[in-house]
């Protein structure tokens, strides 16, 4: 019996150490998204107006602001459309005479049912100042690097 029982905890103790010893904690990954601009061309005469709204719901900078951001700046009429994860803003330019503030909210909220649109104004300019455009860095007035001499 002292054999059987002996045996039995070598067993027991076996199968703890070698299940314990294979499990690893899960990786963490950080994802860098690089801000870009999505730009259009629209009528030369058209009125342009700059709308600034907060979004709540979204979840992740790739799957739900970049979406959001492709369905603003693919709508007719937007000349360009920016949509912040971090700042959960939103920034549109658009041709007052073929988008309304309405159908800039419409856009987001059919997206998905989890976005709200919330702060909806119109702006004469935005609040933020984004240090890219079209994927490129801005050189500030007094930079002195090679490759802001050409563009002063």
């Amino acid at each position: 019996m002292k054999t059987f029982k002996l045996i039995l905890v070598f067993v027991l103790f076996s199968v703890v150490v070698l299940s314990c010893k294979y499990e690893t904690e899960p990786e963490t990954k950080t994802v860098d998204v690089e801000e870009t601009k999505i730009v259009k061309e629209i009528d030369a005469n058209a009125t342009i107006g700059k709308a600034e709204f907060t979004i709540e719901g979204m979840t992740c900078a790739i799957g739900c602001a970049k979406m959001i951001e492709k369905k603003l700046a693919d709508m007719e009429g937007v000349k360009s459309a920016i949509v912040d994860y971090d700042k959960k803003i939103a920034m549109v330019e658009y041709d007052e005479a073929k988008v309304t503030t309405t159908l800039l909210e419409e856009t987001v909220t059919n997206a998905s049912e989890k976005y709200s649109v919330n702060g909806m104004k119109t702006v004469e300019s935005f609040s933020t100042n984004f240090a890219k455009k079209d994927g490129k860095k801005k050189c500030s007035k007094d930079c002195k690097k090679a490759c802001c001499v050409d563009k002063a």
